[in-house]
């Protein structure tokens, strides 16, 4: 059901800005001299700048030196001029003009929502993820992945998270436009391909099939955006446009579950196809429970399908608990498969785990450990065994926060701060060294870290359990 949306702590907003404008005031500075590996071109982006004069991105290089404007994506170079795209030429007058400009629409879109976070170092890295993914958000609604070339493209599940994560910060106009681009392109059967096009012209043809997971993570999104909205007369009618696309999902999820209680074998979020995974099952038992719940909100025919979404919750959730449990809720079903960080995704926002999961997802913490702090995304983990994943270590700061290990969540979290870019951005990697690597900002880590500080604040909202 739809629930009163949360009070939004309007003067404990005032107060952060307050502390994130103190530190941000003096300007952060991005000289960039080395990140990762230069040999590798798609290495050398670390972080995104607001272009002043157009609504568009700057892709930042690995050299450029200068400073953000406060609480802004407007970057002011060492010579006193403005980070824009290559070949762009503007006078001084009309560049600070149209700065002035930028910067006041990125403050006032930032403070009119939440900056979570309960310290300085959490509340700028707050910042800086909330005004990279209004960045990556396109004016169609794709997600940006990533601002290099094998990542400029809109992926269903990081777009999902990015849905929910703007949502849950209070700008659930945005979200939406996220969820319309997910409905115009979706297929007729329910299903998502892995990855599109930023202008929606299609999928990506690179031989990789369907990612399963989206079934699930979508259902959850509009969900999520729901709660964020309210129960108000204009966000049941935005429902009613996207419940289509919800329905289509569900029923997809709901056959892809074979006899045995799980789904057929899909391709998750290690783009590896393999037999049935945990990063499958556990998406698509929360887009059926976040399903059948938002199904009583459309009308009595939904509320039917509802019924049937939540008896297919039940037979996936029994499985998962009988195939997956009973070896310790490793990445597939069979012993000696290992740990997988997909185990947090029996966790809230999607469910309240039981005692045997909490305990599973201790000791997946402790398995995907790597010697630089972070976290790797399974035991089986083949390549860069010694390079950690942001956002599989931010998957695990959520699980931890959400179910009260405050300290253990503020550790991780205070390990993603302190290997940001030095233009504060995330990055998708960090190589074991301790260095920054890949593209940066990787959006799917914004969103999960984002998640993860609203979590520790106490005001995540967790898909209850189908009623009836």
């Amino acid at each position: 059901m739809l629930a009163l949306p949360q009070p939004r702590a309007f003067l404990r907003r005032l107060a952060v800005i307050g502390v994130v404008a103190a530190v941000f005031g003096a300007g952060l500075d991005v000289t960039m001299d080395h990140i990762g590996d230069h040999s590798r071109p798609w290495l050398a982006v670390v972080g995104v700048a607001q272009d002043p004069c157009v609504p568009r991105a700057v892709p930042l290089g690995p050299r450029i030196r200068g400073q953000f404007d406060v609480d802004s994506s407007v970057l002011r170079t060492a010579s006193g001029s403005y980070a824009v795209p290559a070949g762009s030429v503007l006078d001084a007058a009309s560049a600070r003009a149209c700065a002035a400009t930028a910067d006041g629409a990125d403050r006032h879109w930032l403070y009119s929502g939440l900056i979570p976070g309960t310290t300085r170092s959490q509340q700028a890295m707050a910042v800086r993820a909330l005004l990279d993914l209004k960045l990556a958000v396109q004016p169609n609604g794709a997600v940006v992945a990533g601002w290099a070339p094998d990542w400029e493209y809109a992926w269903p599940r990081d777009s999902a998270w990015v849905a929910v994560a703007l949502a849950d910060t209070g700008h659930v106009g945005l979200a939406r436009r996220i969820l319309q681009f997910l409905q115009r392109v979706q297929a007729t059967d329910g299903t998502w391909e892995s990855r599109y096009e930023l202008d929606g012209s299609g999928p990506v043809r690179d031989g990789r099939p369907a990612e399963l997971d989206a079934v699930g993570w979508v259902p959850w999104a509009v969900w999520s955006w729901a709660e964020a909205a309210g129960p108000t007369s204009l966000t049941r009618a935005e429902l009613a446009e996207l419940w289509p696309m919800v329905a289509r999902a569900a029923d997809a999820d709901e056959s892809s579950i074979d006899d045995d209680g799980l789904p057929v074998p899909s391709m998750d979020y290690w783009e590896d196809d393999v037999e049935a995974t945990l990063g499958t099952a556990a998406p698509l038992l929360a887009g059926l429970r976040a399903a059948a719940d938002l199904a009583t909100d459309v009308g009595p025919s939904a509320a039917v399908e509802g019924h049937r979404w939540a008896a297919a919750a039940d037979k996936l959730a029994t499985a998962i608990t009988t195939r997956f449990g009973a070896t310790g809720y490793q990445r597939t079903s069979s012993a000696g498969s290992g740990a997988d960080a997909a185990v947090t995704f029996l966790g809230p926002p999607f469910a309240l785990p039981d005692a045997k999961v909490r305990a599973a997802a201790d000791a997946a913490q402790r398995a995907l450990r790597v010697p630089n702090g972070g976290l790797k995304p399974g035991a089986d983990w083949q390549s860069t065994p010694d390079v950690a994943w942001t956002a599989e270590t931010a998957v695990f700061a959520l699980f931890d926060a959400a179910t009260g290990q405050s300290h253990a969540a503020s550790g991780l979290l205070s390990w993603l701060a302190a290997h940001r870019t030095r233009v504060g951005s995330l990055p998708e990697q960090v190589d074991a060294a301790g260095k920054p690597a890949s593209v940066a900002p990787l959006s799917w880590t914004d969103a999960v870290t984002l998640l993860s500080l609203i979590a520790e604040e106490g005001h995540l909202q967790t898909i209850p359990l189908p009623q009836g």
